[in-house]
């Protein structure tokens, strides 16, 4: 497992999706890729849809990060090897995509301003089961398409949630094909006179459960939705196809655990249904290598150095390590079978927390396979 496949990750990718379970250092993995790209002179911008703090604290971001893309400080030239690369980081802010999204598909300022002040818009704007995600994959989008960037890095929910965000251009999609959206999507004449009379009793039902306004509000947004449904779905179909493009790579992480091998497997076999390659398996927080040789070798040395305690304590020691090792990687054997042995790249357990841009850089040495000089 010495490949480096993460060379080619950053060359040859303008999106880069990173995977996994939580708590396995996703986040981080998504901070060093965007900043080996910089380092090696490109315009990388890492976006996280994880409310959490981990990637504004790697980054050195103590007010957090914002919901448009701000630039990292790199320290000069010398923490990038004197290349003209740049980092920005930002984090998904659901209902102001959501917004932008409306703004531009809108035919006029009047429909803006029904869709904005519609009060069932503004709770499904940051409510509505998978909105968040399908505002992740419009995120994408837009800063793909921005010029200020030639590589987004979207660091992704744990992985079932991940699943979410990649389904979720088809998800809108196939419910602007719905007849149900259709029927609501009706020509406001045509359509109020069928809601008015063949309907009439359903709504009624159905006002009695979610209440009058709320009923009245959603009919509204939806009449107020006509003539953008046509732009949505084309946004949607063009998300689809950036997120299967050649150009979009995968990478799943995960650690040195049974639990996290298996929901990296699954997801591996997961994407494999939907014809999407993995392009690099990463590993996490594993016990590094302890000289050359295996466990029983350096047992067979310690039995040998019986005559000096200390030399023998020295080789049962490595002894000891060298099977945690042995035993991690049989643990990761079901993702290398998975994925291939050469697309597996196992980082060692590093002697301090990666909590800043030193961290980060010390993490990159050993993804990246170069020294970790820039401090």
């Amino acid at each position: 497992m010495t490949a480096r496949p993460s060379d080619g990750l950053i060359d040859s990718s303008t999106v880069i999706i990173c995977c996994g379970s939580g708590g396995v250092g996703k986040t981080t993995t998504a901070a060093v890729i965007g900043l080996e790209a910089a380092r090696r002179g490109r315009r990388a911008v890492v976006v996280t849809i994880d409310p959490a703090r981990r990637l504004a604290d790697a980054l050195g971001l103590p007010e957090g990060l914002a919901s448009e893309p701000q630039r990292i400080e790199l320290d000069g030239d010398s923490a990038i090897g004197g290349s003209t690369g740049e980092l920005w980081a930002m984090m998904l802010d659901t209902a102001a995509t959501f917004d932008g999204l409306v703004r531009a598909q809108a035919e006029s300022d009047e429909q803006i301003e029904r869709i904005l002040n519609n009060a069932f818009y503004r709770n499904i704007a940051g409510a509505l089961s998978g909105t968040q995600e399908y505002m992740a994959a419009e995120t994408l989008h837009a800063l793909h398409a921005d010029e200020r960037f030639d590589l987004v890095v979207v660091d992704t929910p744990p992985s079932r949630n991940a699943l979410d965000f990649l389904d979720a251009p088809g998800v809108l999609s196939r419910f602007l094909d719905h007849r149900l959206f259709k029927l609501l999507m009706l020509p406001t004449k045509g359509g109020l006179k069928f809601i008015s009379t063949a309907t009439q009793p359903l709504l009624r039902a159905v006002g009695k459960v979610v209440g009058s306004d709320v009923l009245a509000d959603s009919v509204a947004f939806f009449q107020a939705f006509a003539g953008m449904e046509t732009g949505f779905r084309e946004r949607a179909d063009d998300v689809i196809a950036l997120i299967r493009a050649r150009e979009t790579s995968f990478v799943v992480v995960a650690s040195a655990h049974h639990d996290t091998i298996g929901e990296a497997v699954w997801f591996v076999e997961q994407l494999a249904a939907q014809s999407v390659d993995v392009t690099a398996a990463i590993v996490n927080r594993a016990h590094p290598l302890f000289g050359e040789g295996s466990s029983a070798e350096a047992a067979v040395a310690a039995e040998a150095a019986s005559g000096d305690r200390t030399l023998a304590a020295l080789w049962r020691n490595v002894a000891d390590l060298r099977t945690l090792r042995e035993r991690e990687l049989d643990v990761i054997e079901p993702l290398a079978t998975s994925v291939g042995n050469d697309r597996v790249i196992v980082l060692p357990l590093l002697d301090r927390d990666v909590h800043d841009l030193a961290g980060l850089h010390a993490m990159g040495a050993h993804l990246f396979d170069h020294p970790a000089t820039e401090r």
